[in-house]
């Protein structure tokens, strides 16, 4: 026997011959690797001629035997072409009426141990078939670990191209279904009793996260990566940095509106940044198709605001686009049309006034990994919006307020969030807002104690605190009067010193 002769029977189509030719080499040299090899193609042959559904227990019959033969790892033409074969008998599996899971676990088990080149167009076919019905397989995640992402080919990171449309990479919807099964979680078993609710594995999560993360940085033109490792951060739950770790996505990502609807998931407990959140959301240019959830959810909360009008603009938004493309309209929605608040209020074109009003507070968080200062305002220009402040002898400057701040006084005391450093003096801030004024600061202090007042340039001193002739005009204040009030650190450019001069008169008492 040799193995051409029986590759000669092969490839007349005598399978049967061919078969029994290699048994007999088989039997007298079971670990000649010609003899191993040319029965491991004719059960390929077998594979090929029975790769349908209604043929599913010849075809696994025969991959058994080509495990069963234990080919060495290098022998990877066989292992190969066999992917091809098990890949579109997997495919097949998953297009019929009810799919048979427990098959396509069955072939799973046996293709363990294969030693397919990896990576290799044939490997890739592999996971894409078994990938096809993830959503209702049960052992996806085995699968998927066994499989390695890894594995991927660099033309596995590209988009696809079927009928004239462009499809997501492979890669991306691998990431995105090993996400997704994440999130759904594990059935809980116990006494042989599957429970309804999931268990979510969260040392699972905290293993695949960096590789998600290694996706993120390499492949910035993927929408959707950044979108699953939030919700995966928010299913860790424990994780104390939730926010810190979304917040470079989020700012990434701003202009999308499902980072706000995953903002407003991050603060579960304060229904105001949420309702921020959602404002913010529906504000973004984004197709009315992927807002129809967002919108329902908004519009219960404003019904709990008893926000009619606003109410049913959205609900009327989203009954539009449902109808469109005529899907269900969800019983809530269909209860809240029926309800006598509905048939009385008056929808508004469109909900952006109320936006507005929002969008600040929401746009805020984005800068929450920035830290804080405090600052004083030391002059105003409420022309030009734009103010001088001291933070300490270190920092100080100006900036443009508008969009901030509503007529800021000299001596307010500021928090800023600051963008970068500054430019000649010149900063750009992320935002400011007025601070209590009994907030500890370094460029403030209160004072008590007696004028000594400077003719005739009408100009005085408090201890070692400057008081401008403004102002001791305006307090009508004498020499030898004691006075209380508040100083702010300033920078005498005459002198090029540091000092303090008076910003506040709190009181004025006479003295006797």
């Amino acid at each position: 026997m040799s193995f051409k002769e029986i590759k000669e029977l092969r490839q007349a189509g005598k399978l049967d011959e061919a078969l029994q030719m290699a048994n007999q080499a088989l039997e007298t040299e079971p670990e000649n690797i010609w003899n191993k090899r040319a029965a491991a193609w004719v059960y390929y042959d077998y594979l090929k001629k029975f790769a349908q559904p209604d043929s599913f227990d010849t075809f696994k019959e025969n991959l058994i035997k080509i495990k069963d033969l234990r080919l060495p790892a290098d022998e990877k033409m066989v292992f190969d072409n066999c992917a091809w074969q098990i890949g579109s008998l997997v495919f097949a599996l998953q297009k019929t009426e009810h799919v048979d899971y427990g098959k396509i676990n069955e072939l799973f088990e046996i293709i363990m141990d294969f030693h397919f080149t990896k990576p290799s167009e044939a490997y890739s076919f592999i996971y894409k078939a078994f990938h096809k019905g993830y959503q209702n397989w049960s052992n996806y995640l085995t699968f998927a670990d066994w499989w390695n992402f890894e594995n991927f080919r660099l033309e596995d990171y590209l988009k696809e191209e079927f009928k004239d449309k462009k499809l997501m990479s492979i890669v991306e919807q691998a990431h995105i279904a090993y996400s997704k099964e994440l999130l759904e979680g594990e059935h809980l078993v116990t006494q042989g009793i599957i429970h309804p609710r999931s268990v979510i594995n969260k040392e699972k999560i905290r293993k695949f996260l960096p590789q998600l993360d290694k996706i993120i940085d390499e492949r910035p033109e993927y929408q959707y990566p950044p979108y699953f490792k939030a919700k995966l951060l928010l299913a860790l739950g424990d994780d104390e940095n939730i926010l810190s770790s979304f917040l470079p996505f989020a700012k990434q990502k701003r202009n999308d509106f499902w980072v706000w609807e995953v903002m407003a998931e991050i603060f579960p407990d304060d229904k105001e940044i949420q309702f921020a959140c959602y404002c913010k959301a529906l504000s973004l240019k984004t197709p009315e198709d992927f807002l129809v959830k967002l919108r329902q959810t908004f519009a219960g909360m404003l019904v709990e605001r008893q926000r009619y009008n606003e109410a049913k603009t959205e609900i009327q938004k989203v009954i539009a686009t449902r109808e469109k493309h005529e899907w269900k309209l969800p019983n809530q929605l269909v209860q809240w049309t029926e309800q006598e608040w509905y048939k009385s209020a008056t929808a508004k074109k469109d909900n952006q006034d109320l936006y507005s009003n929002h969008i600040k507070q929401a746009e805020e968080i984005l800068f929450q990994d920035i830290p804080e200062e405090i600052i004083a305002v030391e002059f105003v220009n409420g022309n030009k919006s734009m103010l001088n402040f001291v933070k300490d002898k270190r920092k100080f400057g100006f900036f443009n307020y508008s969009g901030n701040l509503t007529k800021p006084q000299v001596g307010d005391l500021l928090k800023v969030r600051f963008n970068g450093d500054a430019q000649d003096g010149f900063y750009k801030i992320l935002y400011a807002k007025k601070a209590d004024s009994n907030v500890k600061a370094a460029a403030v202090k209160d004072f008590e104690g007696t004028i000594k007042v400077i003719s005739p340039q009408n100009f005085g001193f408090i201890e070692d605190i400057f008081v401008e002739p403004k102002i001791i005009e305006q307090g009508k204040l004498t020499d030898g009067q004691p006075v209380k009030g508040r100083a702010i650190l300033s920078f005498n450019k005459k002198k090029n010193e540091w000092g303090w001069k008076v910003v506040k008169i709190n009181s004025n008492p006479k003295h006797s």
